[in-house]
């Protein structure tokens, strides 16, 4: 397996991923109490209600496009993640003080999702291209897995940590708590050593606005179908805070701590991914067509699942094949795409794998509500079959006109 952790090598990336995963515990903590906030306190299991926050918080990747994308190839990536992660510390501080007085409001929820959405719109595509300021090309793809190993044993403990907080002492705390997390990744920014930081791949110069990044994408056709199974999934698929909340609470009735534990269940499965996906050194579009097949088929089967017990189950499968589906897509655009235009293309990737939420969300979250966690799932599981399908397509197309060309 050491070839699986190589990027730990370096010592800008160790420094990184040590601030990156005290942070990501406390994000996952704040999104697991966020939505039970809003489920089970400020509604009465309203399923739409989590779908509008989500749409709030992910919206802004979409309405953000045209900046964000110029942000990441242009200005220093370090001092925008400055910035942006100070900011996010600051709003879980508002949400956790209101919350804790007693005073928290479903539109206070709504106006802090915006909020924190609009700054994530921004730190997204730095903190992914800044990965390739930290380790060489040759270790990017790993670096692009261990970051998402990183993200989802946070995943894993986050929620089941936020569960026991907030059967013992309220969500405000969670909220709180989170604020604090910030503090290490602010710290491990300020340790880097700067003269290794890799700065030969920064656009520093790169020319044209995010309309570049756009023409960039249409003329190849490789990123076009990775970027439209990437929509499809986001939008229909990738809605888990929905499906999970809604099926531990209106089909298994469970309590906080059961709904953490579906979580983290997900989050093995996700851990699990990533590092499979780290352990490989260059990804391929074969992989993510697999990985997309087999989510739709998982959801299908969670969809039927008759206890809490059987459903956890197939929630780790879903989340394996999900994280080696993102991770992959992740790894196969950045090492495929100019550096000059790595920043607004990852920006278009993050736009659609984010950004997709606010179109979906609000209709899986009826469909829940109106015919059923079941049905939503099914929804899930329909877009990565169709997924699935827009890759096979590609390769025959692309195999088609190979041989052509050998003709």
């Amino acid at each position: 397996m050491k070839g699986t952790f190589r990027s730990f090598d370096n010592f800008n990336y160790r420094i990184w991923a040590a601030g990156s995963l005290i942070s990501n515990v406390g994000t996952w903590m704040q999104r697991t109490a966020q939505d039970w906030l809003v489920l089970t306190q400020l509604t009465g299991g309203s399923a739409t209600a989590v779908g509008i926050v989500m749409s709030l918080q992910f919206g802004p990747q979409l309405l953000l496009l045209p900046l964000t994308g110029y942000v990441a190839d242009h200005f220093n990536r370090r001092k925008v993640l400055f910035a942006t992660q100070t900011a996010m510390g600051v709003l879980a501080l508002g949400l956790g003080i209101l919350t804790l007085a007693g005073h928290v409001q479903l539109w206070h929820v709504y106006v802090f999702a915006f909020l924190l959405g609009s700054v994530s719109a921004f730190d997204a595509p730095a903190r992914q291209t800044f990965v390739s300021d930290l380790v060489g090309e040759s270790d990017l793809a790993n670096a692009v897995a261990l970051n998402s190993t990183s993200f989802n044993a946070a995943r894993m403990v986050g929620p089941a940590i936020a569960g026991l907080l907030i059967a013992s002492t309220g969500t405000g705390w969670v909220f709180l708590i989170n604020a604090v997390s910030y503090i290490a990744v602010l710290c491990s920014l300020a340790m880097l050593r700067l003269d290794h930081l890799q700065l030969k791949d920064r656009a520093r110069h790169a020319q044209g606005g995010l309309l570049a990044g756009f023409r960039y994408v249409w003329s190849r056709p490789d990123l076009k179908a990775m970027l439209l199974m990437l929509f499809l999934l986001g939008t229909f698929g990738l809605n888990f805070a929905i499906f999970i909340s809604t099926m531990a609470v209106s089909v298994f009735h469970a309590g906080a701590g059961e709904y953490g534990i579906l979580t983290s269940a997900m989050a093995i499965g996700s851990v699990a991914g990533a590092l499979l996906a780290a352990n490989r050194a260059q990804p391929h579009i074969y992989r993510i067509v697999a990985a997309a097949a087999v989510f739709g088929l998982g959801c299908g089967v969670a969809a039927m699942m008759p206890t809490y017990g059987l459903f956890a189950a197939v929630l780790v499968v879903i989340g394996i094949s999900a994280q080696i589906f993102t991770t992959s897509t992740n790894s196969v655009v950045q090492l495929s795409t100019e550096p000059g235009m790595r920043g607004r293309v990852m920006a278009i990737l993050l736009g659609i794998l984010l950004g997709a939420t606010p179109l979906g969300a609000p209709f899986v979250g009826w469909v829940a509500d109106r015919f059923g966690p079941r049905w939503a799932l099914a929804v899930a599981a329909a877009s990565g079959i169709a997924a699935a399908i827009v890759g096979l397509c590609y390769l025959r197309n692309s195999r088609q006109a190979e041989a052509s060309i050998r003709n």
